[in-house]
């Protein structure tokens, strides 16, 4: 499950990264608690071949869909059903994408004395370096069915998660290298090999630590976010 992430890297910083070609986006800001429903960066490789950043709305609306509130329950896709479910299949073969973050959040149940039900606590999971890194994601258009401009939505795929993940969750975004988002983006690529990319990230390459509650709500958008507690857990590289 990816259910909220951070995209706080400058957007030159993206442009480097990501090599991107152009961008588009009237506003640009930095995100510390990027949220279901919200306008997000996503990178794709036009026909011509340049690869474009620009904003898209997190929660996919399938082209086929009645309504766009379905989006709101479409935000992640299971990387091994996506290729034959009825909702993903198209957009993976035809509309692949690619999430753009810095970091992404879990919550970890704390038993706590006198409760019955466990406290959430939240982790901000990030490279060591900080760096931006790029997820697999899949996008549609959905057109409205009396008229009106298109909506285009995108998810994020997730993969099992790896050894080191499990102590937050059993899910994680599908996090792809510089080779992975060129693979990931070419539109003749195999589906065979689509899939190889899709797996846990190696344990070495991320870390967590505990942060505030206050990302609970999605109002709070700030970098006080992610900023480690004093006196919370850390989950170094390679460690459990």
């Amino acid at each position: 499950m990816c259910g909220r992430y951070t995209v706080a890297a400058p957007l030159d910083d993206l442009v480097e990264v990501f090599e991107v070609d152009y961008t588009v986006f009237e506003n640009w800001g930095p995100r510390f608690n990027a949220a279901p429903t919200q306008d997000l960066p996503v990178l794709l490789r036009s026909p011509e071949g340049e690869r474009r950043l620009g904003p898209m709305r997190w929660g996919l609306v399938p082209f086929w869909a009645d309504d766009p509130s379905v989006g709101s329950r479409m935000i992640n896709a299971r990387s091994e059903t996506a290729p034959s479910k009825p909702a993903f299949r198209e957009a993976f073969r035809r509309r692949r994408c690619v999430a753009v973050m810095d970091g992404f959040y879990e919550w970890r149940p704390r038993d706590v004395d006198g409760s019955s039900r466990p406290l959430k606590i939240p982790f901000w999971i990030h490279r060591p370096d900080r760096r931006p890194f790029g997820v697999a994601a899949l996008w549609e258009r959905w057109r409205p069915p009396g008229g009106g401009d298109p909506l285009v939505t995108f998810t994020i795929l997730t993969v099992a998660a790896s050894p080191w993940m499990r102590a937050l969750h059993d899910r994680m975004p599908a996090l792809l290298g510089a080779d992975g988002v060129a693979a990931w983006l070419d539109g003749d690529a195999d589906p065979d090999a689509l899939r190889a990319l899709l797996r846990p990230a190696p344990d070495d390459q991320l870390e967590a630590w505990e942060v505030s509650r206050d990302v609970n709500r999605p109002g709070n958008d700030d970098p006080g976010l992610i900023e480690p507690l004093a006196d919370g857990q850390r989950l170094p590289p390679g460690t459990q």
